[in-house]
């Protein structure tokens, strides 16, 4: 059903690099985020060190990939040349290695730059700058490994902001990588609300980004860095016709955009917090997984082994409810 619907994209796109990406977009299929590792202020600071096991253990599970959120302002220089240090870049290098290695593609992002959500106009030198060594470091790897312009943009880095980054940004990456699959997201925190106000660039390479984390006070209750998020303790998700609904809509709504748009769609994050029952968080797992694959949208969970892991790394197994709500 998947390979059938690609070769209708690519048919109804052939003859450019489109109708490549809408290809590269299904290779991506089921994947996982390697989180609170690399997009931690140093790594292992939240409890997350990478392994190479791990990129085995997501392989056997049956996941085509790995999007790896990484903190590159935090191992760079402040002032221009804005230089990355080497050794974080070996540190990354090695995970394209462990994920290529397993036959696994690789997302790399740029996560959790803060700073730019405070101040856009001053940090934007900043991320080209990271922009321009990273796709020069990655230029000669295969189309497996993927960009990912910028995570979750919010606060002052508002819609029209955003919109007037992304082409120059792409201008630095298509320097050394004119062919590259590049993923875009909208504002307000990739939110689908948010995707009337994004405008992409005619770069026929890019992939647009979700992210869905609703309804918020299920899957963020007593998170601990969401304000106010503990009076939502003991909510539940049974699966209504009415909560079923809600997401459909979102989703869908995603899906008319892309159509309109003609870009292939990667929910880049989806997940609900370790302090959710674990029935209704896999209740609910299992119902954007397979929404979204309904509207053949790739998608990555968000985490492998933390607060919403779907792997226990003291243990060293998957929580049998959530992987079988991912890969079943």
């Amino acid at each position: 059903m998947r390979y059938l619907h690609c070769l209708s994209l690519l048919a109804l796109f052939a003859g450019g690099a489109c109708a490549d990406v809408f290809a590269v977009s299904q290779k991506l299929g089921r994947g996982i985020n390697l989180g609170n590792a690399l997009e931690a202020p140093k790594e292992g600071a939240w409890g997350v060190t990478l392994q190479a096991d791990y990129f085995k253990e997501i392989k056997a599970a049956g996941f085509a990939t790995v999007r790896l959120p990484v903190r590159w302002s935090a191992h760079a220089q402040k002032s221009a040349p804005f230089a990355i240090d080497e050794d974080f870049f070996r540190r990354v290098d090695w995970a394209v290695d462990q994920a290529l290695a397993n036959k696994l593609c690789i997302i790399i992002n740029v996560h959790h730059y803060d700073e730019i959500m405070r101040e856009p106009d001053e940090h934007f030198p900043r991320l080209e700058a990271l922009w321009e060594q990273i796709s020069a470091r990655y230029k000669d790897r295969p189309t497996d490994v993927v960009f990912e312009l910028l995570n979750e943009p919010n606060g002052k880095l508002n819609e029209a902001k955003w919109n007037a980054m992304i082409p120059k940004l792409l201008a630095a990456i298509r320097k050394t990588n004119p062919t590259r699959p590049v993923i875009v997201g909208s504002g307000q925190w990739n939110s689908i609300r948010a995707l009337d106000k994004l405008e992409l660039p005619d770069d026929r390479n890019l992939i647009l980004t979700v992210h869905y984390y609703d309804p918020f006070e299920f899957t963020h209750q007593s998170a601990g860095w969401v304000k106010g998020s503990e009076k939502w303790q003991g909510r539940t998700w049974s699966g209504t016709e009415t909560e079923q609904a809600a997401v459909k809509k979102s989703l869908e709504k995603a899906a008319a955009w892309a159509r309109e748009h003609k870009r292939p769609v990667f929910l880049g994050e989806f997940g609900a917090y370790q302090r959710a029952d674990m029935e209704s968080r896999a209740r609910w797992t299992r119902f954007v997984a397979r929404e979204a694959e309904r509207l053949d949208f790739n998608w990555a969970y968000w985490e492998f082994c933390s607060g919403f892991g779907a792997y226990d790394a003291k243990a060293g197994h998957w929580r049998p409810q959530l992987k079988t709500a991912l890969v079943d």
